[in-house]
């Protein structure tokens, strides 16, 4: 059985195919989702300066078969090293003014259960329906029945998505990247000291 916590050598890289290119100033939809914090959120309702929004295929659970091919398919293999980066650069995004948010097609009770095992602090959406995905026109492929979207990350500011990154690779490295991205992108510009 695989280890949903470690990345074989030798996955393969996702490349650009420009189907995100459209959504840079969309706004986002006013779509409630439900959230493993309870509840639902409303995504054109985001309190913070910034949200992150990382979308990701499907976690695995210990134990469990992969669905076929899931290593040989780019971009779908670790979800679980990337949710644990969020979770370990949480309060470094906290810090640099966003809230983060992980987002699946899984149902909520799947959900749940990985975000409770892994220690998420943060709270994962269900687009169990697509509604997200087919109203901002994301990325998804189909393996075993399952319509999943493509790991990419959304950072919305005042509503729009200011910017997204996709394709997310290596995917452990995916929560540094955003880290990366606000820094370089400070919500205030610096002061001028005269």
């Amino acid at each position: 059985m695989h280890d949903p916590n470690q990345l074989p050598d030798d996955l393969p890289v996702p490349v650009d195919d420009g189907a995100c290119a459209h959504l840079p100033d969309q706004a986002m939809p006013r779509i409630r989702l439900a959230s493993t914090a309870g509840g639902t959120v409303d995504l054109a309702e985001f309190s913070a300066p910034r949200t992150v929004l990382y979308c990701y295929p499907r976690t695995g659970v210990p134990g469990q078969a992969l669905p076929n091919g899931w290593d040989a398919i780019p971009g779908a293999r670790g979800c679980t090293p990337q949710s644990c980066g969020f979770r370990d650069h949480h309060a470094e995004l906290r810090a640099l003014g966003a809230d983060v948010y992980g987002l699946s097609t899984q149902p909520t009770d799947y959900q749940q259960e990985m975000a409770a095992r892994l220690h998420l602090p943060f709270a994962v959406l269900s687009d169990a329906d697509c509604a997200l995905a087919d109203a901002l026109m994301l990325p998804t492929f189909t393996v075993d029945g399952m319509r999943l979207i493509k790991r990419l990350t959304l950072i919305v500011r005042d509503g729009r998505i200011e910017t997204v990154l996709y394709p997310v690779f290596p995917p452990d490295r995916s929560a540094a990247m955003v880290v990366e991205w606000l820094q370089k992108h400070p919500t205030t510009p610096p002061s001028v000291v005269h």
